[in-house]
C-alpha cells in the first residue's frame, strides 16, 4: 500500500509464465479516490500491464467496463467521470500468438481520515493474493488453501472475517476462515462448469470491534480440469448425390465440450472408424467430403458412418464421444434400362392396323418411378415406312409395339426390326449407351382382295379427245397368284362422269368430252377411283390421276364490253380494254389487237401488252355510244372479231386519277335533299295504299250464288270470322270444272299441273300425309298475287283439286273479286269443319232476288 499520496496508484502486480501451463495472472489491485474524473490514469501499462514472465508480448488490451478504456501501451483511464466505493472489472490482454488472458483490476476507495494513518504505516499491507483451487477435487475436506493478513496485526489484536459468494451467499459455506489465523479453507469439491470463479472480501477488526484496515476483495479461481467428454451437436443427417465428384462436401459435424475454452481439454478432433474407403472427415472441423466418385446407390442407399470425437487433441489421454453419421445416396440416371432377352419374337396378321403385337419388358435399378427408371422405346432400325409405334405401359414400364400401317405378307413375310430403350433423362456418371434388342415378327398370310399396281395411276390425255378413245389400262392383281384373271372392274368416283372403265379388262375410255378449264379439273389434273372385284367378292381400290393437256379449244374474250370514255375539253381520251383466254400458252397471250374491218376511222390503238390494249379516239368526238369493232386473237392466231360499246361522257370532276361522267356524278352524288325528298314520297305513296285497303276490306259486298235447285245463298264478306248477316238468294259466279252438290260447290278430280289462262295463272299443290297444302301464284295483267293455302289432313280426302278454268271476264283492279275466285277455287267445299272464313257456305232460302241490288265493287263479272 502506498502513502503519501492522496490519489496514489496502488502498483499492478502481474506475472505471468512463459507457457500456457506456467504464465499466471494476478489481479491489479488500487485504490482510488470516491470521485474519479473523466481522463483519470488508474495505472500505467509500462509498469502494470506488461506480461512478466512469458516470453509473449501483450499486443491488444479490452476492457470489460465502459466506464474505463485502455490504451495500447496498457494504461488504464476513466472515460467519464464517477463516484465509486468499491469496483471491479477485467482486462482482456492478447498476446502476438493471438493467446487471450484476463486481468482482474479490482479498485477500491480509501477514506481522507485514515489517509495520514496510512501514510505511517508504510508496510502494512494483506497478503497474498490472488489464489485458485481445483475443480472437482479429491477429499479429504476441509482443505487449507492461504493464510490471509493485515498489518495491522502488528499494533493490534485482531480478527478476520470473511462474505460474499461461496460464505455468505451461493454456494453458502464453501469457504470457512479460521479468524484468528486468517487461515482460509474450502469445505467441498466445486464443479468449474458450474462456478468458474469466486468473488468475496475480508475484513480485519481489533478487540474493540473498529476496522483496523480496508476490506480485502478475494478471488479464488477454480481451475480446470479435464473432466467432460465431447458431445455431438446438430444434425448427423446428411446426403449426397451417387458418383458426385471426389472430394465434394457432403455436410460437417458439430461438437462442444463443456470444459474451459481454449484449453487443451476442449480441444476437439474428429476420427472416422468405418467407411474410410468412401468418405474422409477433417480431423478439427469435422467437415465430411466424398473421398470416390464411385459411390453407388443401388449397392448401398445409406452408409452409416461411426465417427469419434476425442478432446486433448485426439491424445489418449483425451476423453472421448462416439455417434453415428447417416449418409444418404440420392439417384441419378447411371443406370440404363436393360432388356431380358436377346431376342424378341412376335406375330401379327397382314392387313391388320392399330394392334398391339407385343410387350417388350425391362429392368431398371435406378429409383422407381422416376425419370431415371421410367423407360422410353424406339424402333431405329425397319421402321422406314412408319408402319410401326412404340409407347410404355406406366405401371409396368413394359415397351408396347404396336402396327399402326398393314403388313403385306406377300412382300416382307418376316420383318426384322431394332428396339431400344431410353430414359426420360440422360446418363449421368456412366460410359455406359443405351441398349439395344433385336425382334422378329412374322406376318401372317390372308386371303386379300385385289391390288392394283400402281395404287396411283397417272395418265396424260389431251382434251376434248374423241369419246370412246381408250386413254389406258388399269388393272389389279390377285395377291396370292399374282394374276388378274377373274377381275372385273367398276368407278366408283367420276364427278364430271368423262370416263368409263371396260368391267373385264380395265380399259379407260372417254365418255365425254374431257374440258381442262372446268371447274372440275384442279391444276390440269383430274381424278377417278376404281374399284377391282375378285371372284371371292373381295375388292380392292385403286385411283387414276388424268394430267389434262391444253389445247386451243377457247379464244381471247374481251373481260368488259361496255366501257365508258370520260371526254374533258378538246382533249382525245382513251379507254382500256382487256381480254382474257382460259386455255395456257402458247395458245392464250400475247393477244392481238385489230380494228375490226367495218371500224369507221374514228378510233386508233395503242400501248398493246399481253392480255389488253388502250382504245383511242382518232379524232373528237361528241357524247354518245359508240360501237367499235375489235378483232382479239391468241398467239396462234384463233379468235374473233367483237364488239365493244364506248360511250363517250363529259368529264365532271376526277376521283383517285379517274374522270367522273357528269350524269353518273349526279346520280351518285345525290343531295340530302333529294334523299329527304325520295323518303316523303314513299311515305305518302304507303299511307295511301294503306287508306285504300282499308276501304276495301271494310265494305260489305255481296256476291249472289245460285244453284240448279232454285235455292239461293249468299256470300257475304265481311271483317268477321262467323258469315255475314245479310245472307239472301243470288247469283254466283260458277267456274268450269265444279259443280255445287245440295247448295255446296264440289270439285272434281283435276290433272295436278300448272294452268296458265290469258287473264290469271293458278300455282300448285303440295300432298303430304293425304292432305293438301296450296302455294298459289296469281298473275293478273302485270301484278302478282302469293298466298298459301292451309293444310288439314282430312281437307280434301284422296280427292285433289288442282285445276281451274279461266275467268276472262274478271276485271284485273277489283281486288276483291280476285280474293273470291281464288277462295272459291282451293277451299269449295261442302266440310263443315273447316275454318269459317276459308268455306263456301250454304244457307237456307231467303226468298227471290236482293234489295241490295249491287254487291259493290264485286258486281262486274261477265260470264
Amino acid at each position: 500500500m502506498y502513502e503519501g499520496m492522496l490519489f496514489a496508484l496502488c502498483l499492478l502486480t502481474l506475472v505471468l509464465f512463459q507457457s500456457a501451463a506456467s504464465c499466471e495472472l494476478r489481479p491489479v489491485l488500487a485504490q482510488v479516490p470516491k470521485r474519479l474524473p473523466a481522463g483519470y490514469v488508474i495505472a500505467e501499462g509500462k509498469e502494470e500491464l506488461t506480461l512478466k514472465g512469458c516470453a509473449a508480448k501483450p499486443v491488444a488490451f479490452t476492457s470489460s467496463d465502459p466506464d474505463f478504456t485502455v490504451n495500447t501501451d496498457g494504461t488504464i483511464i476513466t472515460v467519464r467521470g464517477l463516484e465509486i466505493t468499491t469496483k471491479q472489472f477485467s482486462v482482456l490482454v492478447q498476446d502476438e500468438n493471438r493467446s487471450d488472458w484476463k486481468v482482474d483490476i479490482i479498485l477500491s476507495c480509501k477514506d481522507e481520515k485514515s489517509s495520514s494513518v496510512a501514510h505511517k504505516r508504510t508496510k502494512r499491507r494483506w497478503r497474498p493474493l490472488p489464489f485458485s483451487i481445483i475443480e472437482n477435487d479429491s477429499p479429504p475436506f476441509p482443505k487449507e488453501l492461504e493464510m490471509i493478513s493485515s498489518d495491522s496485526s502488528v499494533n493490534y489484536t485482531v480478527y478476520y472475517q470473511i462474505s460474499g459468494q461461496g460464505v455468505t451467499t451461493d454456494p453458502k459455506e464453501l469457504f470457512i476462515l479460521n479468524k484468528n489465523t486468517g487461515m482460509l479453507s474450502v469445505t467441498r469439491a466445486v464443479d468449474r462448469e458450474q462456478y468458474p470463479q469466486f468473488n468475496f472480501i475480508a475484513r480485519v477488526f481489533d478487540v474493540s470491534g473498529r476496522e483496523t484496515d480496508a476490506f480485502l476483495p478475494i478471488t479464488v479461481n477454480v481451475e480446470d480440469k479435464n473432466d467432460n467428454a465431447p458431445e455431438f451437436i446438430g444434425s448427423r443427417f446428411f446426403t449426397v448425390e451417387e458418383r458426385c465428384r471426389a472430394g465434394t462436401v457432403i455436410g460437417q459435424v458439430n461438437a462442444t465440450d463443456k470444459d474451459q475454452a481454449k484449453t487443451p481439454h476442449t480441444l476437439i478432433k474428429f476420427t472416422l472408424h468405418n467407411a474410410t474407403d468412401m468418405f474422409s472427415i477433417d480431423p478439427f472441423t469435422g467437415v465430411i467430403t466424398a473421398k470416390t466418385n464411385t459411390l453407388d446407390r443401388e449397392a448401398q442407399e445409406k452408409v452409416y458412418v461411426e465417427i469419434e470425437i476425442r478432446d486433448m487433441g485426439g491424445a489418449s489421454s483425451g476423453l472421448f464421444s462416439r455417434g453415428t453419421v447417416v449418409i444418404t445416396l440420392t439417384d441419378v440416371n447411371d443406370n440404363p434400362p436393360t432388356f431380358k432377352e436377346k431376342l424378341y419374337k412376335a406375330k401379327v396378321q397382314e392387313n391388320q392396323e392399330n394392334v398391339l403385337v407385343t410387350r417388350i419388358p425391362v429392368e431398371d435399378k435406378d429409383l422407381v418411378n422416376t425419370s431415371n427408371w421410367k423407360a422410353l422405346f424406339e424402333v431405329t432400325k425397319g421402321n422406314e415406312s412408319g408402319n410401326f409405334r412404340m409407347e410404355t405401359d406406366p405401371k409396368t414400364n413394359e415397351g408396347l409395339l404396336y402396327v399402326i400401317k398393314g403388313l403385306d405378307f406377300e412382300k416382307t413375310p418376316l420383318v426384322k426390326l431394332e428396339i431400344t430403350a431410353r430414359n426420360e433423362v440422360p446418363l449421368v456418371g456412366t460410359d455406359t449407351k443405351w441398349l439395344s434388342v433385336p425382334l422378329e415378327l412374322s406376318v401372317g398370310d390372308e386371303d386379300e382382295g385385289p391390288e392394283f399396281n400402281p395404287a396411283i395411276l397417272y395418265l396424260k390425255v389431251k382434251e376434248n379427245v374423241a369419246n370412246g378413245t381408250i386413254i389406258g389400262t388399269y388393272k389389279a392383281l390377285d395377291p396370292e397368284n399374282k394374276n388378274s384373271n377373274g377381275i372385273k372392274y367398276y368407278k366408283m368416283t367420276d364427278p364430271g362422269n368423262w370416263i368409263t372403265v371396260v368391267e373385264n379388262t380395265g380399259e379407260l375410255k372417254t365418255a365425254n368430252t374431257i374440258d381442262r378449264e372446268s371447274p372440275l379439273v384442279h391444276k390440269d389434273m383430274y381424278n377417278i377411283t376404281i374399284r377391282a372385284v375378285d371372284e371371292s367378292k373381295k375388292t380392292g381400290k385403286g385411283m387414276v390421276i388424268i394430267q389434262i393437256e391444253d389445247v386451243n379449244d377457247n379464244m381471247p374474250v374481251i373481260l368488259d364490253p361496255d366501257l365508258i370514255m370520260c371526254s374533258k375539253d378538246d382533249m382525245l381520251s382513251s379507254v382500256l380494254v382487256e381480254a382474257v383466254d382460259l386455255d395456257q400458252r402458247p395458245y392464250s397471250t400475247p393477244f392481238i389487237f385489230e380494228l375490226g374491218a367495218d371500224h369507221d376511222g374514228k378510233w386508233k390503238m395503242k400501248d398493246a401488252t399481253e392480255s389488253s390494249v388502250v382504245l383511242e379516239q382518232a379524232v373528237a368526238l361528241p357524247t354518245g355510244l359508240y360501237s367499235v369493232p375489235l378483232l382479239v386473237k391468241d398467239l396462234q392466231g384463233f379468235g374473233k372479231e367483237q364488239t365493244v360499246n364506248v360511250r363517250v361522257c363529259t368529264c365532271e370532276r376526277e376521283e383517285n386519277g379517274v374522270g367522273i361522267c357528269g350524269a353518273r356524278s349526279a346520280s351518285s352524288s345525290l343531295g340530302s335533299l333529294g334523299i329527304l325528298a325520295l323518303v316523303l314520297s314513299g311515305l305518302l305513296l304507303l299511307l295511301l295504299s294503306l287508306l285504300l285497303i282499308f276501304i276495301c276490306s271494310t265494305k260489305r259486298d255481296k256476291l249472289y250464288i245460285s244453284d240448279d235447285t232454285g235455292t239461293g245463298g249468299m256470300l257475304l264478306k265481311s271483317n268477321t270470322e262467323a258469315p255475314g248477316e245479310e245472307v239472301k238468294d243470288g247469283a254466283l259466279l260458277m267456274i268450269p270444272g265444279t259443280e255445287v252438290v245440295d247448295g255446296s260447290l264440289q270439285s272434281g278430280l283435276m290433272e295436278s299441273k300448272n294452268v296458265t289462262s290469258a287473264s290469271g295463272r293458278y300455282g300448285q299443290q303440295f300432298f303430304q300425309g293425304g292432305g293438301v297444302y296450296n302455294t298459289t301464284t296469281q298473275e293478273f295483267g302485270t301484278e302478282k298475287f302469293y298466298s298459301s293455302g292451309r293444310y288439314d289432313n282430312n281437307l280434301y280426302g284422296n280427292n285433289t283439286l288442282q285445276k281451274l278454268s279461266n275467268r276472262s271476264a274478271l276485271d284485273t283492279w277489283k281486288t276483291n273479286g280476285r280474293y273470291l275466285d281464288r277462295k272459291l277455287a282451293y277451299f269449295g267445299d261442302k266440310e263443315e269443319g273447316r275454318y269459317a272464313d276459308d268455306l263456301l257456305k250454304t244457307y237456307g232460302h231467303e226468298g227471290m232476288g236482293s234489295p241490295a241490288g249491287s254487291v259493290g265493287c264485286c258486281s262486274n263479272l261477265e260470264h
